[in-house]
């Protein structure tokens, strides 16, 4: 069979850019290493599929040329994607913070056979291996299932996190072979980790949860903070490690809902309390003691304002200094990728190389944790898919 277009990659952007150009009427192969498709979907939101953010924008993405994203997302906002999840009767609900995930249990199984329901012209072959691929007229894919044609490529195999589930660097390989630059690359969304010294503090707190304010370089998000047995992860944590900068530290808000005269207040109040005991009443008790540890003993009325507002303005921004990550087999996403300047905005077609086309985590676009990663995979796929 002779194809308008090879898509390499079966996740949410490979299957989406399928169904879109197979309703367009362009026959389309996909080809997918793993047994099976949509993998980081049947995982997503611990099988509920958190498969988009109402609070979408521009902003809300990372990326060496922040533009980029601009229109492929207004073309195709949350709604498009809404309006199709409606019409397959795939109950949902939102979270927080925008997040909308799948009603259910396993509900991840039902956006999997969305993108393959009805999808027209669209032949999707799984555990199928590319070996090489090279250009003439169109495009030649050598693979361990036989050799495959079209006038048009898309690539759509995400980045290196999470590689049990086979992420792989093929894109940016593919993206070299044709002359495609690629900016570095690092995981996003990720647990941090710290020196013993830091470690010995934070093991005691394994377990504990709190919202607070964090801040990396010039970012900063307000979600859980968790601790854990090897330093800090949670909401918060992830967002702001896709902005870590190696050597730098992060900013730390316990005092999220509190201004710098917290303790001056409480002393007011209730001069006899000690900040430990005032801590203990806005946060886990356990928390409490080991940031109190930092303070001396002693009631609120023991000691002038000043001093109560120092404790206040250091608990406001606490310091901490990751030394590393969790690295891509718990990254969520790879912050870079192939260079979106090579690209058009509106078509995600490589300017220098005719119908050949990269979409979704390939490219140097990284969305914050909340489904909005899906959404530039549905975006960039729709973009794509309306120009093949």
């Amino acid at each position: 069979m002779v194809y308008d277009c090879i898509i390499v990659g079966g996740g949410a952007a490979g299957l989406y850019c399928a169904r879109t150009a197979g309703w367009r009427g362009r026959r389309v192969l996909v080809l997918e290493h793993n047994r099976d498709v949509g993998a980081k979907i049947l995982i997503s939101g611990g099988g509920r599929c958190n498969f988009t953010n109402i609070n979408t924008s521009p902003d809300s993405f990372i990326s060496a040329n922040p533009g980029f994203c601009r229109s492929a997302l207004a073309r195709h906002p949350p709604s498009e994607f809404i309006s199709l999840v409606k019409r397959y009767d795939i109950a949902f609900y939102e979270k927080t913070l925008g997040q909308l995930f799948c009603e259910g249990a396993g509900a991840a199984h039902k956006v999997v056979r969305l993108l393959l329901d009805n999808a027209p012209q669209v032949q999707v072959l799984t555990g199928c291996r590319v070996n090489a691929v090279s250009r003439t007229d169109g495009f030649r894919v050598e693979t361990d299932h036989g050799v495959f044609t079209a006038k048009a490529l898309v690539i759509a195999t995400g980045g290196l996190s999470i590689p049990k589930i086979g992420a792989s660097d093929f894109a940016y390989r593919i993206a070299r072979q044709f002359g495609v630059p690629v900016t570095g690359t690092r995981p996003g969304l990720v647990p941090l980790t710290f020196a013993e010294q830091e470690l010995q503090w934070m093991r005691g707190l394994s377990g504990v949860s709190i919202e607070a304010s964090v801040a990396a370089v010039s970012s900063s998000f307000r979600e859980a903070v968790l601790f854990t047995h090897r330093g800090l992860s949670g909401p918060a944590i992830l967002q702001a490690s896709s902005y870590w900068e190696a050597g730098a530290p992060i900013i730390i808000d316990w005092l999220a809902d509190f201004v710098a005269d917290f303790f001056v207040v409480r002393k007011r109040e209730r001069p006899r309390l000690q900040i430990k005991s005032a801590l203990a009443e806005i946060m886990p008790a356990r928390l409490a003691g080991t940031l109190s540890a930092s303070f001396p003993g002693g009631a609120l009325a023991d000691f002038k304002d000043q001093v109560l507002r120092a404790a206040g303005e250091k608990l406001k921004a606490w310091p901490v200094s990751p030394v590393g990550t969790e690295g891509y087999a718990k990254a969520e996403v790879t912050v870079g990728g192939v260079d979106v300047n090579a690209l058009s905005q509106q078509t995600m077609a490589v300017r220098s190389v005719p119908n050949l086309y990269f979409i979704g985590e390939a490219l140097d676009v990284t969305g914050w944790l909340g489904g909005y990663n899906f959404q530039w995979a549905w975006a960039s796929a729709h973009a794509a898919a309306e120009a093949i």
